[in-house]
């Protein structure tokens, strides 16, 4: 069997295939194995997440991914890293990181690989596959290869400076599948006009903890404001549900009730100045551009109840609007691809094409952040090398 595309998927199915006796090829255009395991997590991998469960993922059919996750789960996964002697950590909810470097993890797949007896070439460059009565032939820049199954692991559009191409979208397409239109997820947005005027030179300022919510979707976690526009946790999980033209509103004071704290403050600091307040309890940069913004400085005791509650409800739903996306040069993931109701949910095989199979990033499974995407690459893998 040949597997395309030496990243997390395709390695995991390649192990479990291996493991089974079967003679596996994992090739690669890329030079080295694993760029996005590599870099993922700060150089630390968040190798997976404890909460998993598929309500974390988002599919045009949200039942697909129950099979493969409830069958290789979180904690697989860790008995497999701890019986390479990983130490890791837990950091908030429930996302595991590696204490030393996410080297660690390529080492541990690419040592079960070898003791699995698969082989894996990296600067493989396929020309042209063709279906034939014994599985599939591949023109290939090293010459004509022969494959009786053949996986399609190659992973989506995110970080083209990695190696990421449409390449697995164009297999699907060839064999018949349709490919959903992808779109950059799990990605920085992008400020224009008047939003980007009042706040680009806030680039750097960060705040510990927000809640961004955009239509009936909600996500807490850090905000940083960059020279184009917002990053930072809660950013990059909305950015998977954000769509042009949508309003977000932040509320940069979760599980606070803004307006009876001002009040609060009024009787207690009355000569105080409301930037003076509010950049206590914010970067001061931030509630001095909001003051500008929004509101006059006068001391507090000079505000009506009335406007304090008012400023405090803008405060606790900050509303701004994004013109775009930082696209896949700076996404983690690619949102869509290829239509799962063209595939098996238990073992990722093709309906249309036997010994075709699709698993990982390519496939239209996304999750959130904070390891849910490679506990899905390790699920397809398996479930996929279980049978291949």
């Amino acid at each position: 069997m040949l597997i395309i595309g030496a990243g997390a998927a395709g390695l995991m199915c390649a192990i479990a295939a291996g493991q089974r006796g079967r003679r596996v090829l994992v090739v690669d255009h890329a030079n080295k194995v694993g760029k996005k395991i590599l870099m993922s997590g700060g150089g630390h991998c968040n190798f997976t997440n404890l909460g998993v469960t598929p309500a974390q993922y988002l599919c045009s059919n949200p039942h697909f991914p129950k099979s493969a996750l409830a069958r290789y789960t979180p904690a697989d996964f860790i008995a497999l890293v701890e019986k390479h002697g990983i130490a890791f950590h837990e950091k908030e909810l429930g996302q595991l990181f590696c204490d030393g470097s996410s080297r660690q993890i390529v080492q541990m797949l690419l040592n079960e690989c070898a003791a699995a007896d698969v082989t894996i070439e990296t600067g493989y460059h396929i020309d042209r596959i063709h279906k034939i009565a014994q599985g599939f032939n591949l023109r290939t820049t090293r010459g004509e290869v022969q494959t009786e199954a053949l996986v399609v692991a190659t992973g989506g559009l995110s970080i083209p400076s990695m190696g990421a191409t449409g390449f697995g979208y164009d297999i699907a397409r060839q064999f018949g599948h349709d490919v959903l239109p992808t779109r950059p997820g799990l990605v920085p947005l992008t400020l224009s006009g008047s939003h980007q005027a009042h706040y680009k030179d806030l680039a750097g300022v960060t705040l510990p903890e927000v809640e961004t919510s955009v239509a009936r979707r909600s996500f807490r976690g850090g905000l940083l404001f960059t020279h184009r526009g917002l990053s930072g946790p809660s950013i990059l999980q909305i950015s998977s549900f954000w769509q042009p033209g949508d309003h977000l509103h932040i509320d940069l004071f979760p599980d606070q009730d803004v307006g009876e704290w001002l009040l609060e403050q009024r009787t207690a600091r009355p000569l105080a100045a409301l930037k003076a307040v509010l950049g206590d309890a914010l970067p001061k940069r931030l509630a001095q551009r909001l003051c500008e913004q929004w509101f006059d400085s006068r001391p507090m005791q000079q505000y009506r109840s009335a406007e304090l509650r008012l400023i405090g409800s803008q405060l606790n739903a900050w509303p701004i609007t994004p013109s775009g996306t930082e696209g896949y040069r700076t996404a983690e993931v690619t949102l869509r691809g290829v239509d799962t109701d063209g595939l098996s949910s238990s073992t990722l095989q093709s309906k249309l094409v036997p010994g075709l199979y699709f698993i990982g990033e390519v496939v239209d499974v996304t999750g959130w952040l904070g390891g849910y995407n490679f506990q899905w690459a390790w699920a397809s893998g398996q479930a996929a090398g279980q049978v291949v």
